[in-house]
Formats: structure tokens, C-alpha cells, sequence
């Protein structure tokens, strides 16, 4: 695969453009349709009629953890703690925000206390005093969202297993109403996993070299099924059901039920395993590894041309912006 240049999915946005809270109803955000290069401007509840009898809608059903806490430094300076791996007995791999950091240092939380016991890169393993509780932790949100998200805000209406440190922010735009909607026109609904990991947040320094972090996913021989019942006809919701579906293995556009962990980076070159037909997405970060996913799958110049026009016609942008569906050519 050539090499990249990440300054050629660089584009310019202001920043009153970045959502700052969700859109209620959350199915009456806008929509952009992307389809041979022609864009529609619609309302997302409207994505009913772009979905024909027999497609295939593969969902993520990650449910987002509590993740966050807050706390301090004997200094008094406060840190933020982000608890991404349990390893057992009272030990957790974390990322820390908070000034200068090393090993034995202590910290303390409004209902408990943990030590640094290693650093290792960016990842600080931490023993608490006692197990941690959900109730003494929050969920984690994207640092360019400034406001105080509500949970329910953060969630998918199909949300159902916890693991994901983010959302799968493209199933945010259902409704249980419009899901039933596109269950009453023949669409079949196909469930996946994947556990979205911290690496999300990461900026990419070096696209080709970048690591996306390890996100276990699950395709299990029910939900294969469904699929297989139809594969050129899926629509898959955000990028993170592509990625879960890209690391599957495929025999004649047929997929094999796998679970395991996801490594796989997605950027423009790569050849895609699936006989997709649309994609479901948000607008993502200028030179992020989603946007780098979204125009492997669309392609880079129709993609930042769309972009420019959301920007002209005010679309919200990132997590709880707006939306946008993207039919391959």
C-alpha cells in the first residue's frame, strides 16, 4: 500500500460547528446523501426511504461503560483518570490526564485511593484500595465536547453489552420508532459488537504507521446468518460495525462468524472484504483515523467535497452531530 499523506484529508471547520449536545428528536438531525458523487440534503428519519426490502442494517450493539474518574494528587493538582482495562485484585490499565506523573504517586478519589505502580508509554497501571464501583465512575466523552452530555444521549437504543470506552455515535440517530419503521419495509436488522477502545480519542501522528489499539468484537452464526442472507445488499451503521465486519473472514462474500480481537487500521488503499453497499456515519476529525476509514470507503475527493458543503450549509459535526449515508459506487 503507498504511503500517505495525512495533510490530503485536512479540511477546514469552524468551531461553532462542533456539536456541543444531541438533537431532539435524536432522528430529525440532518442527513446528507452521498450517492455517485450527487449529494441530497434530507432529515435522518428519512433514511427509511433510501433503505430498499431485504437490505441488511448491521448494527453495533456495544453498550458505553462507565469509564471516568476524578480525583487528585497529594499535591491537591487534579487528575482524570480513564480506567480501560480491569486486571484483576484491585489493578486497572488506565490513561491519565493531570501534570507530572511517576510511579508512587498516590491518588486520591472522593471514595477511594490508588498508587502508580508503572508507567509504560502513555498507560499507567494503578492498584486502588478497594474495587472500584460503577457509581464512582462517568462516562467518558470526546475532549472537544464541552458541555455535560446526559447518558441517555450516549447510548444507542440497540445498546446491550457493556465494553465501548466511546459510542458507535452513527446508531445515535435511532429511534426504537424508526427502527420499527425499517423493520415494517422488509430492511433485516443484523447485531454485532465491537468494544470501542480509548484509541478512538488518539490523533494520528503517522498514518502509516498507526496504531488503533485492540477492540474485541463478536460476529456470532445467528447475526452471520442474517447477513449471509443477503450481503450485497448491507448497510452498515458507523464505522465501527466496518471494522468489526472487515475483521471477520469472508469466503465468496459469505462471512464467517468469528470473535476475537480487532487490530485492523482502515485507510484509503485498502481492499475491502465486504460486498457492502452503504455506509451510515458521522462527520469525523480532520486527519483522524475515522475520516482516513470514511474515505477508504467513499473516496477521498467526493468525500472532502461533501464535507465542504456541510460546512457551508451549517451541518453539526463529531459525536453528537449530524449524519450522513454513503452508497458505494
Amino acid at each position: 500500500m503507498a504511503e500517505i499523506n495525512l495533510e490530503y484529508y485536512n479540511y477546514y471547520l469552524p468551531l461553532e460547528l462542533i456539536a456541543q449536545e444531541a438533537v431532539h428528536p435524536r432522528d430529525h438531525c440532518k442527513l446528507m446523501v452521498l450517492y455517485n458523487e450527487k449529494i441530497e440534503h434530507k432529515k435522518f428519519h428519512e433514511i427509511v426511504d433510501y433503505l430498499q426490502k431485504d437490505d441488511i442494517l448491521v448494527v453495533n450493539e456495544t453498550k458505553v461503560q462507565h469509564c471516568k474518574i476524578l480525583g487528585k494528587k497529594e499535591t491537591g493538582a487534579r487528575v482524570e483518570v480513564t480506567i480501560v482495562r480491569n486486571l484483576g485484585n484491585n489493578n486497572y490499565e488506565t490513561r491519565i490526564k493531570g501534570g507530572k506523573l511517576r510511579e508512587g504517586v498516590l491518588l486520591i478519589f472522593k471514595c477511594n485511593k490508588a498508587r502508580i505502580m508503572k508507567r509504560q508509554d502513555d498507560c499507567f497501571f494503578l492498584e486502588f484500595e478497594k474495587p472500584l464501583q460503577t457509581k464512582e465512575l462517568e462516562i467518558l466523552t470526546p475532549p472537544y465536547i464541552k458541555k455535560k452530555v446526559r447518558e441517555r444521549d450516549y447510548q444507542t437504543v440497540f445498546a446491550k453489552n457493556l465494553g465501548s470506552l466511546a459510542a458507535p455515535t452513527a446508531g445515535l440517530h435511532f429511534t426504537k420508532k424508526l427502527m420499527s419503521k425499517i423493520q415494517k419495509k422488509g430492511v433485516k436488522i443484523a447485531k454485532v459488537q465491537l468494544n470501542i477502545s480509548f484509541e478512538t480519542f488518539l490523533p494520528v501522528r503517522d498514518v502509516n504507521n498507526h496504531k488503533t489499539g485492540k477492540e474485541y468484537f463478536i460476529i456470532d452464526k445467528r447475526n452471520a446468518g442474517i447477513i449471509n442472507s443477503n450481503p450485497k445488499n448491507i448497510v452498515a451503521v458507523g464505522t465501527t460495525v466496518v471494522k468489526c465486519l472487515e475483521s471477520c473472514n469472508w469466503n465468496n462474500d459469505k462471512i464467517i462468524p468469528t470473535t476475537g480481537d480487532s487490530h485492523i487500521f482502515i485507510k484509503p488503499g485498502y481492499e475491502f472484504k465486504m460486498p457492502c453497499k452503504a455506509m451510515i456515519t458521522n462527520f469525523h476529525l480532520p486527519k483522524s483515523s475515522l475520516l482516513l476509514l470514511t474515505a477508504a470507503f467513499a473516496g477521498r475527493q467526493g468525500l472532502l467535497k461533501a464535507y465542504e458543503e456541510a460546512v457551508k450549509l451549517k451541518y453539526r459535526f463529531f459525536s453528537l452531530g449530524d449524519a450522513m449515508i454513503i452508497f458505494r459506487k
